[in-house]
């Protein structure tokens, strides 16, 4: 299995294990194009990017790569621009339909991100108001995964398990996904195993790494997951 972001791709799909926002990602882990659909009200979104600042002088807007799927941007370049952690639906009026005109990948200290060239914003006045937004998509208009990779998004609110002696012992739920960073944060470790960041059952803070060796079962419409970690692995990583 393998976690989200990296490929030129757009949620966050986690690829480790072999993990875009929005991310997809493979634990320790597209080529078809994505319809242009009205979401219902029931949308699932699905979130491909978040909005950082302005990176040029004519509207470029950096963000942070929550997906491996770049190329999600280009298979469907007519995304949605959304407060964070959206959750309404597409009549809500905060929600705005934006198109990516280009985008390229940096290097350097911004390696793992994102500039985003957006329709309609050509100045670095109008880039500082989306600072903080997000891109997002419903998930049926998302190209499709690699075999075993999943959205960040899919992580996120599972409820996971320590198997421990043939029995599933519930430790806590992902409140999020970290990254591994350079020692001076400046880019993303790609080799490096994500974190799940995970809030344990008295609500302590718990990592634990997303690799595809400790990873039993994902189950994504149950939000479960099921890992074998090793023994002590927990409390270090308190």
């Amino acid at each position: 299995m393998k976690p989200t972001q990296k490929k030129t791709s757009v949620p966050r799909p986690t690829k480790q294990p072999p993990i875009t926002s929005p991310t997809a990602i493979q634990s320790a882990s597209p080529s078809a194009h994505a319809a242009l659909t009205s979401p219902t009200p029931s949308t699932d979104w699905v979130v491909l990017a978040q909005l950082l600042r302005p990176q040029g002088r004519k509207g470029e807007l950096l963000a942070e790569l929550l997906t491996d799927i770049p190329e999600q941007f280009e298979a469907q370049p007519h995304v949605f621009l959304a407060p964070a952690n959206f959750t309404g639906t597409a009549e809500d009026p905060t929600l705005r339909r934006i198109e990516v005109a280009s985008f390229f990948l940096p290097v350097g200290k911004n390696q793992g991100r994102i500039v985003l060239d957006l329709t309609g914003i050509d100045s670095i006045e109008q880039a500082e108001q989306l600072a903080g937004l997000e891109l997002i998509l419903p998930r049926e208009e998302l190209l499709p995964l690699e075999e075993d990779a999943n959205y960040v998004t899919d992580l996120i609110g599972c409820a996971v398990y320590n198997r421990q002696a043939e029995q599933d012992i519930h430790i806590g739920t992902v409140a999020d996904l970290q990254f591994a960073l350079t020692p001076d944060g400046s880019r993303r470790l790609e080799d490096a195993a994500p974190l799940l960041e995970v809030t344990g059952l008295n609500g302590e803070e718990l990592l634990i790494p997303y690799a595809k060796h400790f990873l039993l079962t994902l189950d994504v419409p149950a939000k479960k997951i099921v890992m074998q970690l090793p023994e002590g692995l927990l409390e270090i990583n308190q």
